[in-house]
């Protein structure tokens, strides 16, 4: 299966992707004006929030895995699969 031409895949995702960052933008205002907010300077979650911003600027491709390692643990050789009960 060959991919959509950039032109057809623009045509069909712009507006999701529109609708999508403006979620995010209103997410992060939010936040920004919530009580608190200059506590949350270096939290854990939005530092994550800022590397995935910084990774879909980065034009050299594969943003969405890059993305996902982003919020994704680190594998562990110890960790047990869960037993059904």
């Amino acid at each position: 299966m060959s991919p959509l031409p950039a032109d057809q895949a623009l045509e069909r995702y712009f507006l999701e992707a529109r609708s999508k960052l403006l979620d995010l933008a209103g997410i992060l205002d939010r936040i920004g004006r919530g009580q608190g907010a200059a506590g949350l300077e270096h939290e854990a979650r939005l530092e994550r929030i800022r590397q995935a911003l910084e990774i879909l600027q980065d034009r050299s491709g594969d943003r969405a895995e890059r993305i996902q390692k982003v919020f994704s643990m680190e594998y562990d050789q110890a960790w047990e699969k869960p037993r059904p009960k």
